[in-house]
């Protein structure tokens, strides 16, 4: 599946400010969906490294006006709601949001994992270390693909202690990992399915491939692509993405091969 990222934001690192009013989002959206999007990911706030923190009042002025009508004019779209705060996560369930993309797994508002599973709705769950204004300075890991490992077992038993049924899993590429750490994951992220839940993979136009390829990220497309080939690849089965009819076709290739190669193994 494809999620289609739709940023309501004046700083976000790639199209912060690209999306004016709420007859935008649904122009953006609408042209996203048309693509093949089954999810459209909506974020009022920008969780870049270094990112100034807003209060969840202004995060949630930010969305409910699109969100609203975004719903009514996709009513049969999914709609996620990027945030941490619990408060904008119960408001935006209650305007037709169907699911909460949390980066910070819970650790940035204790009611987060309550609120969800009294809600009822799928949860992402992602890995970060520190917030998103420390997270990019200097992360260290042991092991970083068994911390991340541990991390989501410990949430997801929580979780499922709490009645959360549907629960989705992010390894949080950029989020509190250095580039290494960032490849390391996506190398092992077949590892993940162990856990048995669908993983989603975030690396759109993000700097783990920037910086290897001396790229910005509005020149980041091509790079973006060769990683989410590796990341279905690997196990991945939602791409969090800028840009949907390439995603979509990464995934049709992708099917192709796989059902080329069963085929084979057959003979």
């Amino acid at each position: 599946m494809v999620m289609g990222i739709l940023n309501l934001t004046p700083d976000s690192y790639y199209d912060g400010g690209k999306i004016a009013d709420a007859n935008a989002a649904v122009d953006v959206a609408g042209r996203m969906i048309q693509d093949g999007a089954s999810i459209i990911d909506v974020g009022g706030q920008s969780t870049r490294p270094g990112a100034d923190l807003i209060s969840a009042k202004e995060e949630w002025a930010r969305i409910e006006n699109p969100l609203a009508l975004l719903h009514e004019k996709f009513p049969e779209t999914i709609f996620s709601v990027d945030t941490f705060y619990a408060e904008v996560a119960e408001k935006a369930v209650a305007a037709g949001a169907g699911i909460i993309n949390d980066i910070s797994g819970g650790s940035m508002d204790n009611k987060m994992l309550e609120t969800v599973a009294r809600l009822k709705v799928p949860y992402i769950l992602m890995h970060m270390k520190g917030t998103p204004q420390t997270m990019q300075q200097d992360p260290q890991y042991d092991n970083v693909v068994k911390e991340v490992m541990d991390f989501f077992v410990e949430r997801i038993q929580k979780l499922t202690a709490l009645g959360v049924a549907d629960i989705i899993i992010d390894p949080g590429f950029g989020f509190g990992k250095s580039l290494e750490h960032n490849y390391e994951l996506l190398s092992s992220l077949s590892v993940f399915k162990i856990l048995e839940r669908p993983i989603l993979a975030g690396i759109s136009r993000k700097s783990m491939v920037n910086k290897v390829i001396g790229t910005k990220p509005a020149d980041a497309l091509n790079g973006t692509t060769v990683l989410h080939t590796v990341a279905l690849q690997k196990g991945a089965t939602i791409l969090r993405v800028h840009d949907v009819k390439e995603a979509m076709e990464i995934i049709k290739l992708n099917e192709i091969m796989s059902n080329t190669e069963h085929r084979i193994r057959k003979k």
